[in-house]
């Protein structure tokens, strides 16, 4: 059976509503107490399949290649190709299968392979060799153009052309429940003759999905389609912080900088391209027909769902305040990945790509806190009387995602972060705005 198969079961109970059913198996990097060296793990269920475990017990062979999952990364297991990624899955899903006695009565093997994930600390799943984040939503830029451009007229010509990105920081991506601290840089208000630096006061975050690249390409050549998609490993989720008020005045002429620069989360388990395949769809329309090279020949989009939620100090549980899904990006993950060659710029294994903020077309499916309050001009309405215009210190936002299959699910866990104060409090004088 194929391990995309819904008809599957594993041994280890999953409860319907899981994100990690038998169907799914990320992968992620952790430790345990008992065990603190870092190495690979899948998840399945509320647990972590340990495959360095798995693999020094010969139950599982990476292309004669040894020692590929006691790594603190996946980037050598990405190396090996996806001929190798697709027969490592095939061979996880067949030891877990509920009819498979191999791993499943072999008490003492299977005691030690299998790990809670509650007694698991998470790691960054790759070495994140390059980042990359694109401007990909056209209700986000639609949104944006609205508020500080031309409303009769908000992209920019060359936005239908061109899958729009720049490139970040790989130093500050960061994995799920790193806390953010809130950035300090050049500000200027609307009526100051002159910036001031100071701590940011428009603090936003950015919904978005991570693609991982888990294969190079050669400098100087450029991808096909198939290229492309055969180079992408697997999705994340992606929160790219960002501070509007520092990039109001830092990003002509260059764009973003400074206030991208300081921190970007990612979840810790990384879907594989092919645990998505089920529910590839057709992206948006694309007119103007996109230039030859990046044409599409099949549906490179994914549905999958998306949820936004926010908690403030005062609040007892987190309030939901955007739903929205990844099928609405004008430019698919294959089109920036064609284009981000199409110079002859290299790729490399562990490069991140950042799908851009992810709005759809409805109020409540707008991916940042920018557009949920319309530049701070309708703040959101919280419990116990709160508003929020942009993020505050003690906030914590998480992001959710799942692909919802017949009767389980593909999921993404969560990416998670909390914002904290720049320090010593005062010490950059009073907010400008």
């Amino acid at each position: 059976m194929h391990p995309n198969d819904p008809k599957l079961c594993a041994f280890v109970d999953v409860d319907a509503a899981s994100d990690f059913p038998i169907q799914n198996l990320p992968y992620g990097v952790f430790l345990t107490p008992e065990q603190p060296e870092l190495r690979v793990g899948v998840a399945i269920s509320n647990q972590i399949l340990d495959l360095a475990v798995l693999e020094a017990a010969g139950l599982i062979r990476c292309d004669g290649v040894s020692g590929v999952f006691a790594k603190p990364s996946l980037n050598a297991f990405m190396a090996l190709g996806q001929t190798v990624w697709s027969q490592t899955r095939a061979r996880i899903s067949e030891l877990l299968r509920h009819d498979n006695p191999e791993l499943r009565d072999n008490t003492n093997l299977r005691v030690r392979a299998l790990v809670p994930q509650n007694l698991a600390q998470m790691y960054m799943p790759i070495h994140v060799a390059g980042f990359t984040d694109f401007y990909s939503s056209k209700e986000h830029a639609t949104n944006v153009g609205t508020m500080f451009r031309d409303k009769t007229n908000p992209l920019l010509p060359n936005w239908l052309h061109i899958p729009i990105g720049y490139n970040g920081r790989a130093s500050t991506v960061v994995v799920s429940g790193t806390p953010i601290r809130r950035p300090r840089g050049q500000l200027k208000s609307p009526t100051a003759e002159l910036p001031n630096f100071g701590p940011c006061q428009r603090l936003d975050f950015e919904l978005e999905m991570g693609v991982v690249i888990g294969q190079a390409s050669a400098m100087g050549e450029m991808l096909t389609e198939r290229q492309a998609e055969e180079m992408i490993f697997g999705f994340t989720l992606l929160n790219d912080w960002s501070a509007r008020d520092i990039q109001q005045w830092e990003y002509v002429p260059l764009g973003p900088f400074q206030a991208k620069a300081f921190g970007t989360s990612i979840s810790p388990w990384i879907v594989t391209r092919e645990a998505l395949e089920p529910f590839r769809v057709q992206g948006p329309a694309q007119e103007p027909r996109p230039l030859p090279y990046l044409h599409q020949a099949q549906p490179n989009n994914y549905d999958i769902q998306l949820a936004v939620d926010l908690r403030t100090e005062k609040m007892a549980k987190p309030a939901s305040i955007c739903r929205t899904n990844f099928k609405y990006m004008y430019w698919s993950s294959v089109q920036q990945l064609v284009h981000h060659a199409s110079s002859g710029c290299a790729m490399n294994v562990g490069d991140l790509l950042g799908s851009g903020t992810i709005s759809g077309p409805e109020k409540g499916e707008r991916g940042s806190m920018l557009e949920l309050s319309w530049n701070g001009t309708k703040p959101l309405e919280l419990d116990g009387g709160e508003r929020r215009s942009f993020l505050e210190d003690g906030d914590s936002l998480r992001i959710r995602g799942w692909c919802q299959g017949d009767g389980y699910r593909v999921g993404f866990g969560q990416v998670e972060g909390s914002i904290v104060a720049v320090e010593p409090a005062g010490i950059f004088g009073p907010p400008l705005f």
